[in-house]
């Protein structure tokens, strides 16, 4: 005969499973559906931005699109665009797929959620210009239409990203695409960068580490099949034409010019100086803010006073004070230099 005490071990752990199972809100279940839901969300959302994307910028959006946009089997790519009709965002016609205007200012919304993710990204932390774009691709699925609007408001609703996408408005209203790609500027002719893809990841990555950024001046000098030779704020780069094609650019008129050159505050010998012209665009957030703290702001004359043994950090008089910056950081700071060999 089998001992009660079995029975009523098995019968508790029998109960106990259940109830993590399926005790409601905390159980198994439950967050698993929730984590379904919440994934088939994120998918249908992604799938509205491809969409406006490819409608955006003048392209068909089809099932192969969207398959590889999102990097999903074809079959579920087909369920997800099936999805997306019978809610009515999507229509089907001459081989491809269109927003209906409900399916646009969903889209938009999500569009400008990623978009102010970014910008706060680059100004407001320290992450890296490589990680803003996958940070955002999770953020702006968490946020209600309110909490995209506060965060709008505490950055006084910027008009752009710092890719140099136009944000839409909380009106839905976005800027039509604007400038052109570096490889069809005119040897001489004079622009400003206006926009740089963020995508595929390992040609924005090569971008960023040519420290190209919107709002920079360039010039090309040599355009060939194989290379694209140009300067930007007086810096010579050379890209392989599938990287240029990656950088929009606007020309600007005749008379404008290029700005620059100028020398970084890392490159003073002791003893030297130089006046703070800039700060390179990629000293953000916090970085960007400790360096104005440290009185290092345009106008300001600084002075290598002492180094390291190593080398690094160096010494800079500044307003009085010495201030140790590591090279990576005096690298960050544009100066023109300061003759000190007269009286002034």
């Amino acid at each position: 005969m089998t001992d009660p005490a079995v029975y009523l071990v098995v019968a508790v752990a029998l109960l106990t499973a259940a109830i993590l199972l399926l005790w409601p809100v905390r159980g198994w279940l439950w967050r698993w559906l929730r984590a379904f839901r919440a994934t088939e969300r994120v998918q249908i959302e992604d799938a509205l931005k491809h969409l406006f994307d490819c409608e955006y910028n003048d392209r068909l959006a089809n099932l192969q699109s969207l398959s590889g946009a999102l990097a999903v089997s074809g079959n579920r790519a087909a369920e997800l665009l099936s999805q997306l009709q019978e809610r009515e965002l999507l229509t089907e016609g001459d081989g491809g797929y269109s927003l209906t205007a409900e399916g646009r200012k969903y889209a938009l919304r999500i569009v400008r959620a990623h978009r102010l993710w970014e910008r706060y990204l680059s100004d407001e932390t320290g992450h890296d210009p490589e990680a803003w774009h996958d940070r955002a691709e999770q953020l702006e699925h968490t946020l209600s239409t309110e909490e995209v609007e506060a965060l709008s408001a505490s950055m006084g609703h910027p008009r752009f990203d710092p890719h140099g996408d136009p944000i839409p408005t909380a009106g839905g209203e976005i800027a039509p695409p604007f400038g052109r790609p570096l490889t069809a500027l005119e040897v001489g002719e004079l622009a400003e960068i206006v926009h740089i893809e963020d995508e595929p990841e390992a040609i924005y990555a090569q971008l960023v580490a040519e420290g190209l950024h919107p709002g920079m001046r360039v010039r090309v000098h040599e355009a060939t099949p194989k290379r694209i030779a140009f300067e930007a704020d007086a810096e010579e780069h050379v890209l392989a034409p599938i990287l240029a094609a990656n950088l929009s650019v606007q020309p600007l008129p005749q008379h404008e010019e290029m700005a620059g050159p100028y020398a970084r505050l890392s490159s003073l010998d002791t003893g030297e100086s130089g006046r703070v012209v800039a700060f390179a665009p990629m000293l953000r957030g916090p970085q960007r803010r400790r360096m104005l703290d440290l009185g290092l702001i345009p106008g300001t004359e600084v002075t290598a006073e002492i180094q390291s043994p190593s080398g690094d950090p160096t010494g800079y008089l500044v307003r009085g004070a010495v201030i140790a910056l590591r090279r990576s950081q005096a690298d960050q700071i544009q100066i023109e230099p300061v003759d000190t060999s007269h009286p002034r």
